[in-house]
């Protein structure tokens, strides 16, 4: 069975950085493209970033590029995301998700964590 669990999210200034982790267990993480979406509050399932299985590819929105980082640790099944200069409309629950697809949906991605709420706010 997938797990993911995520961790790290909280509550910002804008400016501020959070650092977004997953801990991946249940099919063999290194195996797998990994990513992340966010959802806003009453809005779709937004993607942010995808990276291949060797983290030698990663791919960005147009609204986390230069700002936002993906990563992964193969050796400890975990992915990351590192968020700097967040601005208020930043604020959603960020998902882990196992093969994400490169454009936004209001359907939630089939496998993908409970999510960790990031809100920024001054």
């Amino acid at each position: 069975e997938v797990q993911l669990v995520e961790s790290g999210g909280g509550s910002v200034q804008p400016g501020g950085s959070l650092r977004l982790s997953c801990a991946a267990s249940g099919f063999r993480f290194s195996e797998y493209t990994m990513g992340w979406v966010r959802q806003a509050p009453g809005k779709e399932f937004e993607w942010i970033s995808t990276i291949y299985t060797t983290g030698d590819q990663t791919f960005y929105s147009d609204s986390a590029k230069g700002r936002f980082t993906i990563s992964r640790d193969n050796t400890e099944n975990k992915l990351y995301l590192q968020l700097n200069n967040l601005k208020t409309e930043d604020t959603a629950m960020y998902y882990c998700v196992k093969t994400p697809v490169p454009y936004s949906s209001p359907n939630p991605p089939r496998e993908r964590g409970q999510g960790t709420l990031v809100t920024v706010s001054s």
